[in-house]
């Protein structure tokens, strides 16, 4: 699996062109996604007999839908905090 949209170069944008604060951002997202879904799903399946409400909630997957969030400006990072860990963990190294 590839990301064709949105564009690899136009996510590694809006994350300063670090692929792994891009891949931490939209990873989190994502799983919060997938946790938000399953709540969904199990509130659906107290009601009714359902297999797979995830697709039928979103139509794609969470990393798709992260990987939008972060285009659309809707998802972002706190370049302090990150600035900081990332000078915390290399004094630590």
């Amino acid at each position: 699996m590839s990301v064709t949209k949105p564009r690899i170069d136009d996510l590694l944008e809006k994350t300063d062109n670090n692929r792994f604060l891009l891949a931490s951002v939209a990873s989190k997202r994502a799983c919060d996604i997938n946790s938000m879904l399953r709540g969904q799903h199990n509130r659906v399946l107290a009601v009714q007999d359902v297999d797979d409400i995830t697709i039928a909630l979103s139509g794609e997957d969470a990393i798709s839908m992260a990987m939008e969030e972060i285009i659309d400006g809707g998802i972002s990072y706190d370049s302090d905090r990150f600035e900081t860990a990332l000078r915390h963990k290399v004094a630590e190294a």
